[in-house]
């Protein structure tokens, strides 16, 4: 279903409706709602007047949603995640999901937990991947509330002021996954000096020590 025929059945009942849909998509293990193209279409119509609610409130609601959502995922990851990561496929569990998620989490720490925000399917499974992990609750709570704030309000608002734009309304989906490509080029580049950086030689830096100490010794 399309994210304006989504948000129309909701009747009067909307903002409760769109709510309950991220709080599902991100706390509930349930990948298959258009999540970046509900918040999108809800700033957009908020615009329009289509719905009788200020944007304010929306991004409010929209923003605990998220949290509470992946809050709740989280805790499922940390009580039943090895149980549940080791059930066989079925419609909305599968495996794949969980590898690409590890994926993501190798190459970006706890920078997934926010990059996954924009990314379907990983967004979902992000924080139960975290909570089976045992990430730090700490820490990952800092990571959730930056990553509710950017995704949740932030898709949001995106919506609110350039929803009219049609090329940016029909891609919303490319265009945040392009996004958060190029947001994470400055990670990758990091990630590989380090790797460059613990790939040198013993040797390697023993020359480079062996030459430094004659520019000592004269000092």
């Amino acid at each position: 279903m399309h994210a304006d025929s989504l948000i129309a059945s909701f009747g009067p009942y909307a903002l409760i409706g769109i709510v309950i849909v991220v709080f599902i998509e991100t706390g509930l293990l349930f990948p298959f709602l258009p999540g970046d193209s509900l918040l999108f279409t809800a700033g957009l119509l908020v615009a329009q007047s289509e719905l009788d609610f200020p944007l304010w409130l929306l991004c409010l609601l929209i923003f605990l949603a998220a949290f509470l959502g992946d809050q709740v995922a989280y805790f499922i990851g940390r009580t039943i995640g090895p149980k549940l990561f080791d059930r066989p496929d079925s419609r909305i569990f599968k495996q794949q999901y969980i590898d690409h998620t590890n994926a993501y989490f190798e190459k970006y720490g706890g920078r997934t937990i926010i990059i996954a925000r924009f990314v379907p399917f990983v967004r979902t499974y992000a924080p139960v991947t975290a909570g089976v992990g045992k990430m730090s609750y700490r820490h990952f709570v800092s990571f959730n509330v930056v990553g509710a704030l950017m995704w949740g309000v932030g898709v949001t608002v995106l919506g609110y002021f350039l929803g009219n734009v049609t090329i940016v309304k029909d891609n919303i989906e490319l265009i945040l996954v392009g996004i958060v490509g190029v947001s994470v080029v400055p990670v990758a580049i990091e990630l590989l000096r380090a790797r460059l950086g613990k790939g040198a030689s013993p040797a390697d830096g023993s020359q480079a020590h062996a030459r430094v100490e004659p520019t000592d010794v004269e000092g």
